[in-house]
This record gives C-alpha cells, structure tokens and sequence, in this order.
C-alpha cells in the first residue's frame, strides 16, 4: 500500500474531509484507527468478493477528501470544497463514458473505469501519486503509459486504461473482461498491490454514472477478446461481418463504402513524405517476402515500416498510426488507393487495429492474412470478409 492509499483510508476512517473536524486531531486519529483495523483484519475473516461488491468499503467512497497539499476544509467552506471536487469527479465521469462510447464499449466498460478512477486518484486528475504515477488511472510515464503530459489529459488516460498503451494491457485485453467481475477486470489492468479495493466503489459509481448521464446498461460492439499483440492486428479467426459487393462504391469522395478495391491516381504524395525506398521499391521489397519465412506474427505496421526502407515504426499499433497521420494525407473511407498507400482496418478485437500495403490491382501485401506470420499477396478486401473488420481508409506513406 503507498502513502496516497494510507492517506485515503486514514482520512475516511477520522472524517476529516467532513465538516467542524480539525485537521491535525483527525489524522493522529485516523492513523490510530487504521492500526486497530489491521490489527482487527487479522482476527476476523474476510468477507467474500461477491458480498462486498457493491458495497462501498474503498478509500475515496465516503465524503471527498482535499487535494494532498490544500488545507482541509474548515466549517465555513468545507461543503463548497466538496462541491468542487464531486464536479470535478463528474465531468471526469463524462469524459470516460464519452470515450467508452467513442471506442464501442459496453456501459460495463464505463462501470470498471470509474470504479478504477475513483480507487485510484478518487476520480480527480491528480498531478502526483505513488513514484511518478499521475492522472485519473495514476499511470506511470516510466511504465510506458506515455509521457506526464499526455496521462494528464483525461481522454489519452482514459484510452490507454481501455485499450492499453506501449507493453501494457488494457482492460479489452483481458480475457472474459465482460463477463467477470468489475473489480477484477479493474485488477487484471491495474496490477495494484491491493486488489480488494475496487469492488467498494461499485454502487457510488452506478449513482455518479446515473449522474453525469452515463448508460451503464448500452451494449458495445467491440469484441470481449484476450490480449493483442503490442504492434499489431488480428489474428485472423474472427467472423466475417461485412459483406462483398461491388454497390456503392466511391469514386474518391471519402466516404465508408463497401465493396472491391480499384486504383486510384497518384498524383505526388504531399510533402514531408520521403522514404529511404520509393514506391515501386516498396511494393517489390514486400512481394519478395511471400516467400521470406515466418517472420511477421502480429506485426503488420512493422512490415509497411520495413517496405519503405524503415526499422519499427514510432508507434506500437496501426490504429495509432492511423490516427497520427495528418488529415491531408488520409482518405477515410476511399477504395480507390493508388498503388503503395498504406490501407488501415479496425479489427474490433482489441487495440490494435491493422494496415497493409497497396499493391495495385486491387491487391494488398499482408500479414498473418493466409498464413500466420506469413505475408501474403489477397484481394484488399479479404480484411474485411475473412476477418470481418471495418475499413478505415488509406493514407500517404508517411512513416518514421
């Protein structure tokens, strides 16, 4: 247990965040209340995951605490220092159950964030914590969760407590995630040295989401898998989904279609695009690894890296790869790519997402497609009808 957990605890047991009590006595108090609790926990069992799980036994749960360093509340403001941090726990709130919807995640997704949250930083975006932990999910930039200044934003935590970030699991990457408990779900990401703690938050999040607005009852499209690989796409043994026809096609103006892929015009690609290896280059280097050897399990945006003459790519996945591309070199939604354009897919299993290169003709070089680690020369669309995912666009190649 870290201090911040202490603290938390300490707090609530002494009531210090609630109205008339001086700081100094409540803590002394607290503290020593604590030390009887644990002595007390090793006297008595402890009740089961299923009993307390709705109760609300966690630090955090009860009146709102100050932030560590702000003086606590005194008689005169106490109760408008606490409307101040439950509105900040409820726009936090917000933001994580805009983001579930954003990524397709059941309402239970939001449930686990929020139970995650408020254990965590009671749902506030803390600048400080345990080592360099900061932010809603008290991430940490030497863990790889990314730098101080992107967990501070609560959108970037909130996706990366989803869909995981760098070496590190999100919650869609835990197997069963929909069917199992809140508070193991919150565990399975979390890795926290107290696992018991997040069951408490449940019912006081059910209240906050009913709340800010939050359905914790909507049903999600994204797949309930196991863990992705960190660079790259699907396995390949989801459903086909999406069906196969030429109708409604696009001649170029962006818009989600369906159907078979065709060529389009290279016209140059916009500047700052300029790889070590030309398209045409690129596009042989990637035929010649069909017969290279298994070299590219889960490893799609490492292979299009490596065909324009690069080492791994700057990001872990295609999705965010996708995403980082500047607008003017993207065309969501087109089927008419010209040969060398980089193709991205969400593959609705995880957070990986998927890319491949443009051959022409309709054709595409990918990985794990046919054969696993192997790279393949299929018909673009087999993204789609073999492993039912949702075509996103295509971009320049514009790479590390």
């Amino acid at each position: 247990m870290d201090q911040r957990e202490v603290a938390q605890i300490a707090m609530k047991a002494s009531g210090v965040a609630k109205k008339g009590l001086m700081l100094k006595v409540g803590v002394v108090g607290g503290l020593l209340f604590f030390v009887v609790l644990l002595l007390m926990g090793a006297l008595m069992p402890t009740p089961s995951a299923e009993a307390s799980s709705c109760e609300d036994t966690g630090p955090g749960t009860g009146a709102a605490a100050p932030d560590r360093g702000a003086a606590a509340p005194d008689p005169a403001n106490g109760s408008q220092v606490s409307r101040s941090i439950h509105q900040q726990q409820l726009t936090n709130a917000k933001t994580i159950d805009k983001v579930a919807k954003k990524l397709h995640l059941p309402g239970k997704a939001t449930l686990i964030a929020l139970m995650t949250a408020m254990q965590e930083s009671t749902l506030q975006n803390l600048s400080y914590g345990h080592a360099d932990s900061v932010g809603l999910f008290q991430q940490r930039p030497s863990a790889k969760w990314g730098t101080e200044a992107q967990i501070m934003k609560p959108e970037f935590a909130a996706t990366s407590f989803f869909q995981g970030r760098g070496p590190n699991k999100g919650l869609v990457d835990i197997k069963s995630w929909q069917t199992r408990p809140p508070g193991e779900v919150a565990q399975s990401v979390q890795n926290s040295a107290h696992p018991e703690l997040y069951a408490g938050h449940e019912s006081a999040m059910r209240k906050l989401a009913k709340e800010a607005g939050a359905d914790l009852g909507r049903k999600g499209k994204a797949a309930d898998n196991g863990p992705q690989a960190d660079d790259d796409a699907a396995s390949g043994e989801s459903p086909s989904t999406c069906k196969d026809t030429d109708a409604d096609e696009t001649s170029g103006s962006g818009k989600a279609t369906k159907g078979k892929f065709k060529d389009g015009k290279n016209d140059g690609w916009p500047s700052p695009v300029n790889n070590p290896r030309t398209t045409k280059e690129a596009i042989a280097w990637a035929r010649g690894q069909t017969d290279a050897g298994r070299n590219w399990e889960r490893l799609c945006l490492r292979f299009v890296s490596k065909a324009y003459g690069y080492g791994p790519s700057r990001q872990y996945r295609a999705i965010e790869q996708w995403g980082d591309t500047p607008a003017r070199m993207k065309h969501p939604g087109d089927r008419k790519p010209p040969p060398g354009a980089l193709m991205y897919w969400s593959t609705g299993k995880g957070r990986a997402g998927h890319v491949a290169l443009y051959l022409g003709g309709g054709k595409i070089a990918s990985n794990d497609i046919e054969r696993v680690g192997y790279i393949d020369v299929v018909p673009a669309d087999a993204i789609e009808t073999k492993w039912g995912s949702t075509y996103l666009g295509w971009t320049a190649p514009l790479l590390p």
